[in-house]
C-alpha cells in the first residue's frame, strides 16, 4: 500500500483513505488493484496483459489510451542509472502517466506548482495504480532495492517525453522510501 510524505511538514499519511482522499485533493488518482489471485506478478508480460485486460480495457476507454506495456528494472537492468537519470529530474508530460505496480517499489515526487502546497511523495508498492495527471510536475526514483515492475498505459509513445523544468526543485528532496519496516511500526525508514 503507498504511503505519502509532506517532508515540509514533516508529515507521513498510510491510511488508504486518507491517502486516497489527499491524493484526490491534489488531481492524482490512486487506487489498489487485486494482486496474488489473478497472475503471479513475475509472469510473462502477455500474461500480465490479459490478466488485466478487463481493468486496463476500462482505463483505455476513459484516458484515451491506446497501448499498454510491462516494464520490469532490475538492479542489473543495462544502463540503469542513465534510465533513472532521465527521470529523476523534474519535469512534466503531455498525456496522463499511469501506473500500475506488479513488483518492486518507487516514489512518485509531486510538485504542485503552487506556493501553498507543498511537494510530497507518493512511494507506490506492489497493487498500487496511480496515474498522474498531464503537465503535473514530478519526478521519480526507485528505491533502494532498485526494483520495479509496472503496466504502463500510453495515449501516444511520444506523449511518454519528459519535458523538463529549468527551475526544478528535485535536487532539493532524497527518495522518500520508507518501506515494510516502518509501516508495521518499527518507527524506522528502510530503503
Amino acid at each position: 500500500m503507498a504511503i505519502v510524505t509532506v517532508p515540509a511538514e514533516n508529515r507521513r499519511i498510510t491510511d488508504p483513505a486518507e491517502i486516497t482522499a489527499f491524493l484526490a485533493a491534489n488531481g492524482i488518482h490512486y487506487e489498489r488493484w487485486p494482486l496474488a489471485d489473478r497472475v503471479d506478478p513475475a509472469a510473462p508480460a502477455e500474461q500480465i496483459l490479459a490478466a488485466y485486460a478487463p481493468e486496463i480495457d476500462v482505463l483505455k476507454e476513459q484516458g484515451g489510451f491506446v497501448t499498454a506495456d510491462v516494464i520490469d528494472v532490475y538492479p542489473d537492468t543495462p544502463n540503469l542509472d542513465a534510465m533513472l537519470a532521465k527521470f529523476a529530474k523534474e519535469h512534466t508530460h503531455t498525456e496522463d502517466e499511469v501506473r500500475f505496480v506488479l513488483q518492486g517499489r518507487g516514489v512518485f515526487h509531486i510538485n504542485p506548482g503552487d506556493d501553498t502546497k507543498p511537494v510530497f511523495g507518493i512511494e507506490v508498492w506492489a497493487g498500487d495504480l496511480i496515474s498522474v495527471p498531464l503537465g503535473t510536475r514530478h519526478w521519480f526514483d526507485l528505491c533502494n532495492d532498485r526494483r520495479i515492475r509496472a503496466i504502463r498505459l500510453f495515449q501516444d509513445m511520444t506523449g511518454w517525453t519528459p519535458h523538463y523544468l529549468v527551475d526544478g526543485v528535485h535536487e532539493g528532496y532524497e527518495p522518500l522510501c520508507l518501506g515494510p519496516a516502518w509501516v508495521a511500526g518499527s518507527g524506522k525508514a528502510g530503503s
